[in-house]
């Protein structure tokens, strides 16, 4: 690698940015109007209502001690499925919303720079109770998740998609998060892009605390084909496209 391109790549860890930007013409500065906070689904789409908090009793294995204590990488789960509570909390842990909305943002279970929240979440759940495989979407504001599509091909282009590493594709749910960089670049210009990196960190580190609690496993994935995933989610690449990537299951301890 040239001089000049480690150069470039170490740029993009900095906040150097930050002093070159004029944050006064920034689309949010101009007065455009916030996007949505939550990427709208089709009239008529399929929704399934997630159980909320009162309804989680029974899940949990450990406090929040040992989950820190004990959080590792699992790529190797049981053939043994989560059930809707349980993923519904995983959901809520990684992107629930909490407290007030207002003007274009909604606090959640995670932080993110100037309360942005440039990620979606799309599941490829293969075994989860009560629910059929397929691919879906998290809707944050109001716990539910949207049906993108089946595909019974999914296990095998889940595995292509992520450089044929296998545990992808035989998980019981693997989470995908992508960005929508516009909600982050309206407030942020060029500075928006390290921090929905850092935002994507965030969410993922909850996963696996998340995970623990509950007596399974999971493990980050930021290698994967991101031309395939993209294509798989039916994302267009450019406005939306993956950027992280890590499945879920039940482990032996």
């Amino acid at each position: 690698m040239t001089d000049d391109k480690l150069k470039t790549y170490r740029y993009f860890l900095k906040d150097s940015i930050r002093k070159t930007i004029a944050f006064q013409f920034t689309d949010q500065n101009q007065g455009v109007p916030a996007p949505p906070i939550e990427k709208p689904y089709p009239e008529g789409a399929t929704l399934i209502d997630l159980p909320g908090p009162d309804e989680w009793h029974g899940i949990f294995q450990a406090d929040i001690t040992h989950a820190i204590g004990n959080r590792k990488s699992h790529r190797v789960y049981r053939d043994q499925s989560l059930s809707l509570k349980e993923l519904a909390y995983l959901l809520w842990c990684t992107q629930g919303v909490r407290g007030k909305r207002f003007h274009g943002h909604a606090y959640r279970n995670v932080p993110s720079a100037g309360c942005r929240h440039a990620l979606e979440t799309y599941l490829t759940v293969f075994n989860v109770d009560d629910i059929d495989a397929g691919v879906y979407r998290y809707l944050p504001l109001s716990h539910q998740l949207v049906f993108e599509f089946k595909d019974d091909l999914l296990s095998q282009k889940m595995i292509i998609a992520s450089l044929n590493q296998s545990y992808p594709g035989k998980s019981a749910v693997t989470f995908i998060w992508s960005a929508v960089p516009y909600r982050m670049e309206w407030r942020y210009g060029l500075a928006a892009h390290k921090v929905i990196a850092l935002d994507a960190g965030h969410v993922c580190q909850n996963l696996y605390l998340a995970c623990e609690a509950i007596d399974a496993g999971t493990c980050a994935i930021a290698a994967y084909d991101q031309e395939e995933l993209d294509e798989l989610l039916g994302l267009d690449g450019e406005e939306e496209f993956a950027i992280y990537l890590a499945p879920v299951g039940k482990v032996r301890r």
